[in-house]
């Protein structure tokens, strides 16, 4: 009879790593709230380490000896993921791409592998779907690729040995919570598995030089599931953004050792899968109804892309003691802000007055840049009067109602003058800007008194 094995109890923290002796329902390394989960472990399984097996074995090379002819991108017939990747994919690398359930992760991934498939071998492994059902998706999307092999399995390492027998151009994972290491205790999801799966994947893509892409679940957060060492481990981390009751997704790119962070790519989810969006300020800007009170203009910086959007405001006489403020894709801190500079700075009587703010598309900004268009809409449908159909707004609100400059105002006005703006209300300090845009009129304000006048239509 085997002698028992002797196990004890490790608690560990699903967000950040944190292991402990004992239980907490908040860990005290990243402070959140009841993720600290039980497994049960053995003295044999403390001594594994398999991120220390999979150390490379290599001697320093000088800068210059280092070889890196045929060494080039994988060029994606899809301009805009190859913008977020930098150009093209990067034999072996490691690409984690997350975004909440139904947003199109894998119908993007099973376009871009069919693709790529029409002139290379693309392995595409599911431990969700069967085949039946990955091979229904492809026919739902027109998608007839010649060399793309589907395989339904979630051992790892039986994944890991398709790939070296068949010798892909590329691999695709979906997900990294569903595949698992036989070696370990723990189950597939758990912390333990996710982290070392992925430093197994790792060496993986190193070692025979094949990109593999992964897909990760997110939290209800809308963090990727599972440790922060993930998204240390991969090289490149997209995320996929966008209402799931509006038709466009942004591909966001957060990190990316092989090109610029930030990028972001357009795409409309349609019957036909994920469908690039060529001109996403024209799209965006569609359906705006012209003449209407409430609605301004907006260019956003989405990495290094401008993007113009519609922003809408609606006041109406609060039913309750306290006015209730909304927003929808803007950030409710500046909402609030904003309101009170209305109030205090320009007289707006906004005190019994709902507010609600809305960006339109689905997108979600942050930046500063569009606050005074925001306030322009609030005061626009407080007074019942339109924003000029042929302006942009640009700048920035401070608490003094004053108007503050922006980034990359030269970029937001090229793109205004090519969609057909003739002008552009800015901050004063910009109307003396270098390599002014040809064909759109600059209109200085000191203040946000100064912009109401100019903007609204009597």
């Amino acid at each position: 009879m085997p002698p028992k094995t002797k196990t004890h109890s490790k608690w560990t923290c699903q967000q950040c790593g944190f292991v402990s002796t004992k239980s907490y329902g908040k860990c005290p390394e990243c402070g959140e709230w009841n993720t600290m989960v039980e497994a049960l472990v053995t003295a044999a399984d403390e001594k594994k380490s398999s991120l220390a097996s999979l150390a490379p074995h290599s001697t320093p090379q000088k800068i210059s000896d280092v070889v890196t002819e045929g060494f080039a991108r994988i060029p994606v017939p899809m301009p805009e993921l190859a913008r977020v990747l930098g150009g093209g994919i990067v034999p072996g690398s490691l690409v984690l791409i997350g975004g909440e359930p139904g947003i199109g992760k894998s119908t993007l991934l099973l376009q871009m592998a069919a693709t790529l498939a029409q002139t290379a071998p693309v392995l595409y492994v599911s431990g969700e779907e069967s085949v039946q059902q990955m091979k229904m998706r492809a026919e739902r999307l027109a998608l007839k690729p010649d060399a793309l092999y589907l395989l339904t399995e979630t051992n790892l390492d039986e994944i890991i040995g398709n790939l070296e027998r068949l010798n892909p151009k590329l691999v695709v994972i979906d997900s990294i919570q569903t595949v698992y290491l036989e070696e370990l205790t723990s189950a597939a999801g758990s912390i333990s598995q996710v982290r070392e799966s992925a430093a197994r994947l790792m060496h993986a893509a190193k070692e025979t030089n094949v990109a593999i892409f992964l897909v990760g679940h997110v939290t209800k957060a809308g963090a990727i599931a599972g440790p922060r060492v993930l998204e240390h481990i991969v090289d490149t981390v997209l995320y996929l953004e966008g209402e799931r009751f509006h038709a466009y997704r942004l591909l966001r790119s957060v990190k990316n050792r092989f090109g610029a962070t930030s990028e972001v790519g357009v795409f409309e989810m349609t019957q036909e899968g994920m469908i690039e969006v060529d001109n996403p300020s024209a799209a965006f800007l569609a359906e705006r109804a012209p003449g209407s009170s409430g609605s301004a203009i907006a260019v956003t910086m989405e990495g290094t892309r401008p993007l113009l959007v519609e922003i809408q405001a609606l006041t109406n006489s609060t039913a309750f003691a306290y006015p209730r403020r909304a927003a929808n894709g803007f950030d409710m801190g500046r909402l609030l802000l904003l309101t009170a500079v209305l109030q205090q700075r320009v007289g707006l009587k906004l005190g019994a007055q709902d507010v609600f703010v809305n960006v339109v598309g689905g997108l979600k900004i942050t930046e500063p840049a569009a606050d005074l268009t925001v306030a322009l809409a609030i005061a626009s449908s407080f007074r019942n009067q339109p924003v000029a159909e042929d302006l942009v707004v640009i700048g920035e609100v401070g608490l003094s109602g004053e108007l503050r400059t922006v980034a990359q105002a030269q970029r937001r006005l090229i793109e205004a003058a090519r969609l057909g703006f003739k002008r552009a209300l800015v901050p004063q300090a910009l109307v003396r800007m270098k390599d002014k845009p040809d064909g759109i009129e600059l209109i200085g304000a000191r203040s946000l008194a100064q912009a109401m006048e100019v903007a609204l239509v009597k």
